[in-house]
């Protein structure tokens, strides 16, 4: 019994696990993204609307509309 206990995994100091200045700085990387495709897809869908409104596409390749 004492062996197992010998070889049970320790708990690591709390000052061993931390995330740091660079997981931080790779979070709030990853939000500006997010935040860039989030713009620039709302960007360019209504660019395709107003395309679509003024007859840019050809209509033969509209999808039949359902009721």
């Amino acid at each position: 019994m004492t062996t197992l206990i010998v070889w049970a995994d320790k708990v690591p100091n709390p000052n061993d696990v931390t995330a740091g200045w660079v997981a931080f700085a790779v979070f709030i990387a990853l939000a500006i993204a997010v935040a860039f495709l989030g713009f620039s897809l709302t960007k360019h869908l209504r660019r395709a609307n107003e395309n679509a409104e003024k007859g840019v596409f050809d209509p033969s390749d509209e999808a039949p509309r359902q009721p």
